[in-house]
């Protein structure tokens, strides 16, 4: 295959990349796009995880695009129904048209004489390159290949599975289910699976806090009949993403209360306060891990009608029967779903280099969570993980937007993040207490508490700072073109 040449190129067609792409055209139509997606279909995680009541871990109104509202009935959405808001939303912007599938990028390497990516992709058994100005990484912050694996050991004589491979021919009806791990997943997976299994076990090392909300936002029902749907969905788009800022902010300042409120809307559910002291009681304070959300108390329901149930305990091995802890129980079995979570792959796992030299994102500064020093042209594409994935993503696809805007106008051709020598100390990228966040720390960009180099997991404050960014501040921009054409 010859270069494919394009001004931008987008690696990944999940929301992130169509968020990234229509910001893009909307502001910069002039430049030229392309959308690499190594699948067949577009939507990224809501096409990649089929496991039984895969749904939105947030409110839709927060978790759509602001640009196109939604108007379906319910604020927690099946994943079948946000995958299709995704492809409808791609073909009504056009950004479908520019997707290419089935292309794995394999490396990117910059080159400071041209000003110019080189991309290495394959498709088709194939290998070429791109050739481009500017790369966006839309490829979110999971290994998708190859989910983390504890290590258990045994001959469990039934299936085994992972949520993020999920066999289309699995049966469980009528089966028992012990379903390994405590969070997002595993709380979507117990209940779904109830309801006609025989009986399901969640098996938990360490406790999590779950929080059961509507699944109907009545406001946003009621706003969306008396008002145009853009005004409804910016108006409950924006209620909600202030009561989840609240509610974070909430924990982190009052814990006490909050673990009490927690703990009360709990028993509430389940209606057994032993059952929440012994399983529903984590040792570290609320949203120092993820909080997890049980859309009309599923999870609480499914255990008190009896059809599934919680044991907090640490695994030995497999055995034929089942799982054996540590306290010589057995869980007997005849499916086990290891919803252990997933690994971290920065960057899609692609090798990156600056003039044949590989780089060390480690020893990277994030520029307001964005672009990434000694990386020109490169923007990285993270959303939260404490609020929906898409309100970061879209301020992050504006700012990219805006400034590819400011090197069109002024004829720049690179730019890089220039930090600061008085920079102070630093964290990880994402700082969290929770296992895939902990387990790569040392892997991930560094940040401050201090903008431009901060990414505070705020959204009023990231807002404020992202939005109102002086491009001059802590970037550096270059002009090479004038010497390569001469």
């Amino acid at each position: 295959m010859t270069d494919s040449h394009v001004d931008v190129l987008i690696i990944g067609a999940g929301i992130s990349g169509i968020d990234m792409a229509h910001r893009i055209s909307e502001r910069c139509p002039e430049l030229t796009y392309t959308i690499a997606e190594g699948r067949d279909r577009l939507g990224g995680t809501w096409d990649l995880f089929r496991y039984p009541g895969v749904r939105s871990d947030s409110d839709v109104y927060t978790l759509s695009f602001p640009f196109r509202p939604w108007t379906g009935e319910k604020s927690i959405v099946e994943g079948g129904d946000l995958l299709a808001y995704v492809e409808e939303t791609a073909r009504e912007t056009g950004v479908d048209k520019h997707i290419e599938y089935g292309t794995r990028i394999v490396a990117a390497d910059w080159d400071s004489a041209t000003a110019r990516w080189r991309v290495t992709a394959s498709r088709g058994g194939e290998r070429f390159d791109y050739v481009v100005r500017f790369v966006a990484f839309c490829t979110g912050y999971y290994d998708y290949e190859d989910p983390y694996d504890p290590g258990f050991t045994g001959d469990f004589a039934g299936r085994v599975v992972h949520p993020q491979f999920w066999p289309p021919d699995l049966d469980h009806v009528g089966k028992r289910v012990v379903v390994i791990g405590s969070g997002a997943t595993a709380v979507t997976v117990v209940p779904a699976m109830a309801l006609d299994a025989a009986h399901v076990t969640m098996l938990q090392r360490t406790p999590t806090y779950v929080l059961a909300q509507p699944s109907v936002d009545v406001v946003g029902r009621g706003l969306a009949k008396v008002l145009p749907a853009g005004a409804a969905h910016r108006i409950t788009r924006a209620k909600n993403t202030v009561m989840q800022w609240a509610l974070f902010q909430a924990c982190r300042r009052w814990p006490d209360r909050m673990r009490a409120l927690l703990r009360k809307g709990a028993v509430a559910q389940v209606g057994s306060a032993d059952i929440v002291d012994a399983h529903f009681r984590p040792p570290y304070d609320p949203w120092q891990q993820r909080l997890c959300i049980a859309p009309d108390g599923d999870l609480f329901k499914a255990i008190r009608s009896g059809d599934a149930s919680v044991v907090t305990g640490r695994i030995d091995r497999f055995v034929p029967s089942g799982v054996r802890l540590e306290d010589g129980s057995v869980l007997e079995a005849d499916i086990i779903v290891t919803a252990t979570g997933l690994r971290l792959r920065l960057l899609g796992g692609i090798a990156i280099s600056v003039d044949g030299v590989p780089a060390d994102l480690s020893q990277s500064h994030a520029y307001h969570g964005t672009l990434l020093s000694g990386l020109p042209n490169l923007a990285v594409c993270i959303g939260y993980i404490n609020l929906s994935w898409t309100v970061r993503a879209d301020l992050t696809a504006r700012f990219v937007a805006r400034l590819l805007r400011k090197l069109l106008d002024t004829g720049a051709d690179s730019v890089v993040p220039s930090p600061p020598a008085d920079l102070g100390p630093t964290g990880p990228f994402m700082d969290m207490q929770s296992g895939y966040l902990a387990r790569a720390a040392d892997l991930m960009p560094r940040v401050t508490r201090r903008y431009p180099w901060a990414f505070r997991q705020n959204v009023l404050l990231d807002s404020w700072a992202t939005n109102r960014a002086k491009l001059d501040e802590g970037l550096v921009f270059g002009r090479v073109r004038a010497e390569v054409d001469a």
